[in-house]
């Protein structure tokens, strides 16, 4: 009975000694974790994968905003261009009209009837003008049209 004792006690130490190498390997376990750095190597991955894409992805999307506006500048003018068209096309369509072409001519040409007085009205302010500056009325024609020139080549873009 004495060798059967033994080997029970034997068995019972075992056992307690491997419940308590199992507490101290979960405990040191636990720490690792504990100590263990946030980022582990996939994470690390991850994030490079991450990077890649945005920096790839930054000027096609860049070019792809860009393009949109383009096309919506583009929208923008064809709607005026129509708009514009829609305006002469009235316009040619008023210019059809006699009555209209001659009440433009009697406005802006000053045309008269045969038979009609014509009677041009002198600006009352023209004559308090300081001598040193000249009108265009009080230059020569060639004088002007240079101005003209001038001035619509200064307006115009290259």
């Amino acid at each position: 009975m004495a060798g059967n004792r033994d080997r029970f006690s034997t068995a019972t130490r075992l056992k307690v000694l491997g419940e308590q190498t199992a507490a101290r390997v979960y405990r040191s376990q636990s720490r690792r974790q504990a100590r263990r750095p946030r980022l582990t190597g996939r994470a690390a991955m991850l994030l490079m994968v991450l990077c890649t894409l945005v920096v790839a992805l930054a000027y096609p999307m860049r070019q792809y905003v860009s393009q949109r506006n383009d096309i919506a500048d583009q929208r923008r003018q064809v709607s005026e261009a129509k708009a514009r068209v829609e305006e002469l096309r009235d316009e040619k369509a008023r210019l059809q009209d006699n009555a209209y072409v001659e009440r433009l001519a009697r406005e802006q040409l000053h045309y008269v009837r045969p038979g009609e007085t014509n009677y041009t009205m002198v600006d009352p302010d023209a004559r308090a003008r300081p001598s040193g500056s000249k009108g265009a009325t009080d230059r020569p024609w060639y004088a002007n049209m240079w101005d003209g020139v001038d001035s619509a080549d200064r307006t115009k873009a290259p």
